[in-house]
């Protein structure tokens, strides 16, 4: 059994940026991170595990939850 990240987002840049804000305000989220995506397509937030996936990338369109966790940096 695979378990999909909480939150996955869409997004059409390798470089993207988390508050862990989204439906709650700001200030209930984490310290604002800037995030650097790899070959691979996607990474995910180290704070709040919200993964952002390149739209037209090797990662869009895959079942999140068999891909495994990448945080910024990091290779696999």
């Amino acid at each position: 059994m695979s378990i999909s990240p909480p939150e996955t987002l869409r997004v059409s840049h390798r470089r993207v940026s988390c508050d862990g804000a989204g439906d709650i305000p700001a200030a209930l989220g984490h310290p604002r991170v800037y995030l650097e995506m790899d070959e691979a397509g996607y990474v995910d937030c180290g704070y709040c595990d919200r993964r952002f996936v390149l739209i037209g990338g090797p990662a869009d369109g895959v079942a999140q939850g068999d891909l495994p966790d990448i945080a910024s940096g990091a290779s696999h």
